[in-house]
């Protein structure tokens, strides 16, 4: 079973991400893999900085991760220019890694942004995670040391609440405890396991 898994920044995808691989689930993170196509000595990162020039590097030779997010969040033309180099490479990746999964298994693509590039139908369900805004400001000036307006524009960038919501099989409240996130992720994973069947 193909789930696909989603939230904004800062709604605690990542950790809802651990809970369902401690459950059994084959957790194919999306962010990760963008980070792999583009590492060190990678054909990917020498694309990018064909496209963007080597400022983008760091003096090590690695890609400059917050300087190449400062340069694409409020430019939505140069964000695609860099999806169109790195999206693909991610794409051979995932298919390769679901080829991998065990038959019956439950294979949840972590993908920040599979809203707004209009995957939700390409899954068998979707499980959003959901914050309220100020929530997700609040974390990332407090856990990342953003400027509040950075949070904002970050916010700004991605896909409304209510577009995640839309296209949602599964909604995953994460204004409560990690024992009630827990809780509602068991949940969760159960029902996909009974779909699965």
């Amino acid at each position: 079973m193909r789930v696909g898994l989603t939230g904004g920044i800062a709604s605690g995808k990542s950790t809802v991400s651990s809970i369902l691989r401690e459950l059994g689930a084959v957790v194919i993170d999306a962010d990760q893999l963008a980070r792999e196509v583009v590492a060190k000595g990678t054909p990917g990162l020498a694309e990018v900085v064909e496209a963007f020039g080597p400022d983008i590097l760091t003096e090590d030779g690695h890609l400059d991760r917050p300087k190449m997010g400062g340069i694409v969040f409020n430019d939505e033309a140069l964000r695609r220019k860099l999806e169109a180099i790195v999206h693909p490479r991610v794409f051979e990746l995932y298919a390769a890694l679901e080829a991998s999964a065990p038959t019956g298994g439950i294979v949840v693509h972590d993908i920040p942004l599979l809203v707004e590039s209009g995957r939700a139908e390409e899954f068998d369900a979707v499980v959003v995670v959901d914050v309220p805004d100020e929530v997700q400001v609040e974390r990332m000036v407090r856990d990342r040391g953003m400027s509040e307006e950075d949070a904002r524009a970050r916010i700004a960038a991605q896909a409304t609440r209510e577009r995640r919501r839309a296209v949602a099989t599964y909604v995953i409240d994460n204004t409560g405890t990690r024992e009630d996130l827990r809780h509602q992720v068991t949940e969760v994973f159960a029902e996909l396991r009974n779909a699965a069947v």
